[in-house]
């Protein structure tokens, strides 16, 4: 039972198990304070210091995950202590389950940037867990409390909404093989509803970053980064794009399946994608891609504040030094196509690569590089065809 002056910062999202936890921390004697990330305030930063370094790094978790939440926790955990700093507050809680991410993502953060704080992690806590082994029971809970919140019996899933993203899972959606119901879908619509014209857009990047936005069809232009990305937002989500369904493999050890939709994350991924390979040396962006993939790892890990996360911005910041240029990209039923790019700092050379100009090229060099690649090809299957004959014998 804590003190009466015991003061725990909560992080507070509004949905079903924080404002079920806000009521019991108050039970449990606690003084709480509702920890809300204040738009004006907080979403700046969010897209300039934690999801425009994803967008330089193309970041994506196997494969398919643009880490919308993951990006989002070390920016609220740093929000988190700041207030938790400020009120003279000993502990922060959370919602976080003891069988998901945040958790980790969450202390992880927390410990980095105040190493004397302790966490409340109630779904971690016996006295807890065993009072409500579901989410039926916080419902119930809920009500008989009168404690507002947005999940019903027939809408059983949990939410996770931030300006990147937001995330799905729980209820039926634990069972791999059941289809999304068509009515879960809040920040993109349904591709086959979606406009029958498309909207093109000029995005313009300097050094991996996103600049200025244009719709080339009304004129519209956005150069600040959080007008930018919400505009972007709002004209993917129109058009229905952003939207994954996906099993993938949790920190903690664990498969889980989650329904996420990234509207900006996933225009901006396509079209970062397309200008950093017109702009950047085949070697450099060889050995970025594996730096994004070990990014990636530790975002969705919880290390954004490890001192290897660190370093690796670092390195991804300085390839993305010559990644300039603007970006014309069409937003069309779901998908977004990419139809052509121009840069001060191309590598593509039009005459050396033309098929109708010679330019600085001699083709019959060609001959001699592909007798020297073919060499080792040669002695490989030279040798794979005495073994052959001896094992016949």
């Amino acid at each position: 039972m804590a003190e009466a002056r015991d003061t725990v910062v909560l992080a507070y999202s509004g949905g079903l198990d924080t404002s079920c936890i806000l009521v019991w921390l108050k039970e449990q004697g606690y003084a709480v304070i509702a920890f809300l990330v204040y738009i004006q305030d907080v979403c700046r930063e969010f897209v300039e210091e934690f999801i425009w370094p994803a967008v330089q790094a193309n970041a994506l978790y196997e494969d398919r995950y643009l880490l919308g939440t993951a990006l989002a926790r070390p920016c609220i955990a740093r929000r988190l202590v700041q207030v938790a700093k400020e009120q003279g507050a000993r502990y922060i809680a959370h919602g976080a389950t003891g069988k998901g991410n945040d958790q980790v993502r969450f202390e992880l953060s927390c410990y980095a940037l105040c190493p004397s704080i302790k966490v409340i992690a109630p779904w971690r806590m016996p006295e807890f867990y065993q009072r409500f082994p579901g989410r039926r029971e916080l419902m119930e809970y809920a009500q008989k409390h009168g404690i507002p919140v947005p999940v019903t019996p027939k809408a059983p899933w949990s939410m996770d909404e931030n300006l990147m993203h937001i995330s799905y899972e729980a209820g039926i959606l634990e069972n791999p093989k059941n289809r999304a119901p068509l009515d879960l879908y809040t920040k993109t619509c349904d591709p086959t509803t979606s406009p029958d014209i498309p909207d093109e857009l000029e995005i313009e990047f300097e050094k991996g970053v996103p600049v200025k936005v244009t719709n080339t069809r009304n004129g519209v232009t956005h150069r600040s980064a959080l007008e930018l990305f919400v505009y972007l937002n709002d004209i993917a989500g129109k058009h229905g794009v952003g939207r994954i369904d996906i099993v993938e493999n949790r920190f903690v050890g664990m498969k889980s399946r989650g329904i996420y939709e990234t509207p900006a994350g996933t225009i901006l991924y396509h079209a970062h994608l397309d200008i950093e390979a017109f702009t950047m040396d085949r070697e450099v962006r060889k050995i970025k891609q594996g730096l994004s993939l070990k990014f990636s790892e530790l975002v969705y890990n919880g290390f954004w504040y490890s001192p290897e996360c660190e370093f690796l911005q670092h390195c991804i910041a300085r390839s993305q030094q010559a990644v300039a240029g603007t970006v014309r990209v069409s937003v069309f039923k779901g998908q977004v196509y990419i139809l052509g790019r121009e840069s001060p700092h191309s590598l593509y050379n039009e005459e050396l690569v033309s098929m109708d100009v010679q330019g600085d090229y001699e083709p019959a060099d060609a001959t001699g590089f592909i007798n020297i690649n073919a060499l080792r090809l040669k002695e490989y299957h030279r040798l794979q065809s005495k073994v052959s004959t001896k094992q016949d014998e």
